[in-house]
């Protein structure tokens, strides 16, 4: 009885000495193995929508007819080299590519507007570079637009602004890469300010 209560006391004098001390070299071993909080945060950065377009592209060789950011996916439309229209996702955390749907869209009208999306000057990433710098944020869409009316062609792309607040709506001239802010939008600040 007495034994075990000198091994008892023993063990507890081990635990109270060696415990801060294990757990202390424990804590050092394990920061001399763990990297910065700020290289996690790096490596874990969601794929833009620049990224998203080359991961697209990548995997899917043509032209970028228009993404779109759905929660943890980019749904990217690609007109392939080969004429064939595919819908492809891209992971935002890994840029893992996937395709959805892959067709022959060179009917009718399609093959027309395919052909002036693929001579374009400004290619869907161009036009994502060119509304950053006039807008800076974060792109949430964008999408080729083919005005029916006789209008220039144009890429519309959503931004979310830096520090919040309203998506701007902007239009990214297919030829010249002349951004403007759309219309509505315009429209839509105007009418805000006669509100007040």
């Amino acid at each position: 009885m007495q034994r075990s209560t000198y091994i008892s006391t023993a063990a507890a004098v081990v635990l109270m000495v060696g415990g801060p001390v294990a757990a202390a070299a424990a804590a050092t071993s394990d920061a001399a193995r763990t990297p910065s909080s700020a290289a996690t945060e790096a490596a874990r950065a969601d794929v833009d929508a620049t990224g998203a377009a080359e991961a697209a592209v990548k995997h899917y060789p043509g032209t970028v007819e228009s993404l779109d950011e759905d929660g943890a996916v980019w749904h990217v439309d690609v007109i392939g080299k080969n004429g064939k229209h595919a819908e492809l996702t891209v992971d935002t955390r890994s840029g893992k590519v996937s395709t959805e749907h892959a067709d022959d869209d060179d009917d009718g009208d399609n093959a027309k507007e395919n052909k002036q999306l693929i001579a374009a000057k400004v290619s869907a990433q161009k036009a994502i570079k060119a509304a950053l710098a006039a807008h800076p944020g974060q792109v949430r869409s964008v999408s080729w637009d083919d005005d029916d009316n006789g209008g220039a062609r144009s890429w519309e792309v959503e931004i979310q602004p830096k520090g919040g607040g309203d998506t701007k709506n902007v239009h990214v001239d297919a030829t010249t890469g002349k951004v403007t802010v759309s219309s509505s939008d315009s429209d839509n600040d105007e009418n805000d300010e006669n509100d007040d």
